[in-house]
């Protein structure tokens, strides 16, 4: 059930998309991975299934006192996402979060500048985007990276992520036109659980990852 690493269980989810996907369609596909954990999964998606990979920065927003619990998140310049179910329980409202949303906008653009040096996001438009991360939750990220997604325009928007909860896939069903997950527990301690090696990425392996030779979109 759990996965070696990070690119097993990329290489896992081709073969998955390999079935999803006819030969015709593959011409026109490329990879978005979510940095920085989705990058090692999605380099090796593109790679089995030689399309493009490049990267979409998505930030968390935090729970003030607690900015490792999500409760929002953030993509370009598009208005954040919340989880509302979660904003009830803590009794929060999207007033209270401004200043994690522009602690998350920072550290966002920051690392577009790092990952892209300038280098202007890609095209989606006309295109079937994969969108990969290493892991849902909430599904708070994935939403806003999708909804940033769908709004350039793609031929077909599939998410695809080794594991999921099986509530938090069907929510997301509004947001792509296909979900993809190898695995869905009806219950999800967390990520890491799934993953004999789950250590941290780092800016330098998103960049590397991004270094390797790909088609060309």
């Amino acid at each position: 059930m759990r996965f070696r690493n990070r690119g097993e269980a990329g290489q896992e989810l081709a073969v998955r998309l390999l079935e999803w996907a006819s030969s015709g369609d593959l011409a026109n596909v490329f990879v978005l991975a979510l940095p920085r954990g989705g990058v090692p999964v999605g380099a090796e998606i593109a790679r089995v299934m030689a399309v493009p990979l490049d990267v979409l920065v998505v930030r968390k927003i935090g729970v003030p006192g607690a900015p490792e619990v999500g409760i929002g998140a953030v993509a370009g310049d598009d208005p954040p996402v919340f989880d509302r179910t979660g904003l009830r329980a803590l009794g929060l409202s999207e007033d209270e979060l401004s200043s994690e949303v522009i602690r998350a906008r920072v550290e966002l653009y920051r690392r577009e500048w790092v990952y892209r040096g300038g280098r202007p996001a890609p095209d989606v438009r006309g295109h079937s985007v994969v969108l990969v991360d290493d892991g849902l939750a909430t599904g708070v990220t994935a939403r806003a990276a999708l909804r940033f997604v769908r709004r350039g325009g793609p031929l077909r928007l599939t998410l695809a992520v080794p594991v999921c909860p099986a509530r938090t896939a069907a929510a997301l069903r509004g947001e792509a036109d296909d979900v993809i997950a190898l695995h869905r527990p009806e219950r999800l301690g967390t990520v890491g659980e799934w993953y004999d090696d789950f250590r941290p990425v780092s800016d330098e392996d998103v960049m590397d990852a991004l270094r390797q030779p790909h088609p060309a979109g």
